[in-house]
């Protein structure tokens, strides 16, 4: 077994604490590829009737909305239209839209979709992961294009490499 000195111990760990906080290492570490995925079309949507999707994989539900009221992170003319994972971040039991909120049938926490998904009433201490959209004006297309938050379950949002389509 090698020796190492006190000071060669000490001025490897700061070397290396230095790297580990560095921003393009962290970056790096915890940047997600996410798929590029079309959800809907602008001229498809009704206010208030949602439209169920898997995003950023196939084991993933989420639900797109227009809202009929500008909201965070809002995309399309009027802002209204966002996107949340559908699962509840108390124990992940399936939330639906109902009344201008999101209800998990399982705890009857709420959240609201004008707000970032945030919590407002029952057991779930996070806000529901918002779904990132970009809004196509020239054809109507949205995509999902990323997650905010963590997906109830996961260490990582993206579980495997995905394709993501072309515009």
């Amino acid at each position: 077994m090698t020796k190492i000195s006190r000071r060669t111990f000490i001025g490897g760990s700061a070397m290396m604490g230095a790297l580990l906080t560095s921003p393009e290492l962290v970056k790096a570490l915890t940047s997600q590829p996410y798929p590029r995925v079309k959800v809907a079309n602008i001229r498809n949507l009704r206010v208030g009737e949602p439209v169920s999707f898997n995003y950023p994989d196939e084991h993933s539900p989420a639900v797109l909305i227009k809202l009929g009221e500008r909201a965070y992170g809002g995309v399309g003319p009027d802002g209204d239209i966002v996107a949340f994972s559908s699962l509840c971040t108390h124990m992940g039991c399936p939330v639906s839209y109902s009344k201008k909120r999101f209800v998990c049938a399982c705890h009857y926490s709420m959240f609201d979709p004008a707000k970032n998904g945030q919590t407002y009433q029952g057991h779930a201490s996070e806000w529901l992961p918002q779904i990132i959209l970009r809004f196509e004006p020239s054809t109507g297309d949205i995509y999902a294009e990323g997650v905010e938050g963590l997906i109830w379950g996961r260490v990582r949002n993206v579980l495997k490499a995905t394709k993501t389509t072309k515009k």
